[in-house]
């Protein structure tokens, strides 16, 4: 181990890093150098105008909150959160707030197809991303990631979740299949092995504040340090796992994309902020590597497959097409936003990444992916084990 490669480890677990290593991506694809893909930038214009038309839809106001796991604990209209009895010592609502929303976003790979969520309480009926953040929130309100049933807002006894508590929770049958089952509960697991609480990474972030100040890529670089031994399988370098980090062959080095944990950094501010922490530099952190705005970029023709038949087969998430993929969504977020911003009106400062990718382009992606398929699944088929989308 040298520290030549751990210092490269270290900037390999930065938000940066992703982002220079997406614009290096874009470029060698402009220059027709990324075999799986083709992009037509000029395209973009009709991305931009369908992700401002499904924000002016979905927030006539322009009132968008943050893309975080947050928008997924309603139900029937109910703002589940706000119905619980929760601490009302700042410190330990944060904490429990941690609790619920780090194994949520960790169980949100995607659902598949098939998947339902029937909550009893409200007699909502969900599926894929707001039925896993309700059967999450369930999960946790019932007290089964806790050590105390006394106390059940905490998730202490994560070591001891299993696959059969999981299909429970999540209403699993052989007629309401989930995807990559097994993988969502052995990933808990490794969450209880690595940190104990997840609660415990709010006093982690809150002690890395200075004057009461937080800059978000230090949210992440918090959860990319803590969390990194709980991935399977990944690379690592200089003895330190690098998560959602992978190899392509035109990169001149690795490619982080570090989707995940980026998404529940997004999902950390609001908790962080109500405990009287100020998360600032939001646009440090990157767009987020997933299927909703990659298939955004695809099905308006931004990104093309080179070989048409590759959206017949299935692709392992290593591969050097669902990389390049991944990687080029998180350059092209960035070339969207703001053309976004300028159809709406708004400023960077009043409308950041977090509001773009909220309104926005995941919202715009899972729409035109309904109008092009009955199934309304992604453009791409990833073979994924429950831990990367």
């Amino acid at each position: 181990m040298s520290q030549g490669d751990v210092d490269q480890a270290r900037d390999l677990l930065t938000a940066g890093a992703v982002r220079n290593r997406a614009n290096e991506m874009l470029g060698l694809a402009e220059a027709l150098q990324l075999q799986e893909w083709r992009v037509d930038l000029w395209r973009m214009d009709a991305a931009a105008d369908l992700t401002a038309e499904t924000v002016r839809a979905n927030y006539p106001d322009l009132e968008v909150p943050f893309h975080a796991r947050w928008r997924h604990f309603t139900a029937g209209g109910r703002d589940l959160w706000a119905e619980l009895e929760t601490p009302t010592d700042p410190t330990e609502l944060g904490r429990a707030a941690f609790d619920l929303v780090i194994p949520s976003v960790l169980l949100d790979a995607g659902a598949g197809p098939a998947w339902r969520y029937r909550d009893a309480a409200t007699g909502a009926e969900l599926a894929r991303s707001e039925g896993l953040g309700v059967a999450s929130f369930r999960l946790f309100q019932s007290g089964a990631l806790s050590s105390d049933p006394s106390d059940p807002l905490r998730a202490d006894a994560l070591e001891r979740v299993e696959a059969a508590t999981i299909a429970r929770a999540f209403q699993v049958s052989d007629d309401n299949p989930l995807a990559g089952l097994e993988g969502r509960a052995a990933l808990l697991r490794r969450l209880g092995k690595a940190v104990g609480r997840p609660g415990d990474l709010f006093d982690a972030m809150v002690a890395r504040t200075k004057r009461g100040l937080l800059p978000a890529p230090v949210i992440l670089e918090v959860l990319l340090e803590a969390l990194g031994p709980i991935w399977p399988g990944r690379l690592s370098l200089g003895g330190l796992p690098l998560g959602d980090c992978w190899r392509h062959p035109a990169a001149s080095g690795l490619v982080p994309l570090h989707k995940l944990s980026q998404w529940m950094s997004y999902s950390l501010i609001e908790p962080l902020e109500a405990a009287g922490v100020s998360v600032i530099d939001v646009d440090g952190l990157t767009g987020l590597a997933e299927y909703r705005n990659g298939g955004l970029f695809v099905d308006t023709g931004v990104l093309a497959l080179s070989d048409p038949a590759d959206a017949g087969r299935a692709h392992p998430v290593d591969s050097p097409l669902v990389v390049g993929w991944r990687s080029l969504t998180v350059a092209l977020l960035d070339r969207l936003a703001p053309m976004v911003r300028e159809r709406l009106g708004v400023s960077a400062k009043a409308f950041p990444l977090a509001r773009v990718l909220e309104g926005g382009s995941w919202a715009a992606g899972r729409r035109i992916a309904r109008e092009k398929r009955a199934d309304g699944g992604p453009p791409v088929a990833v073979i994924s084990d429950g831990t990367v989308f």
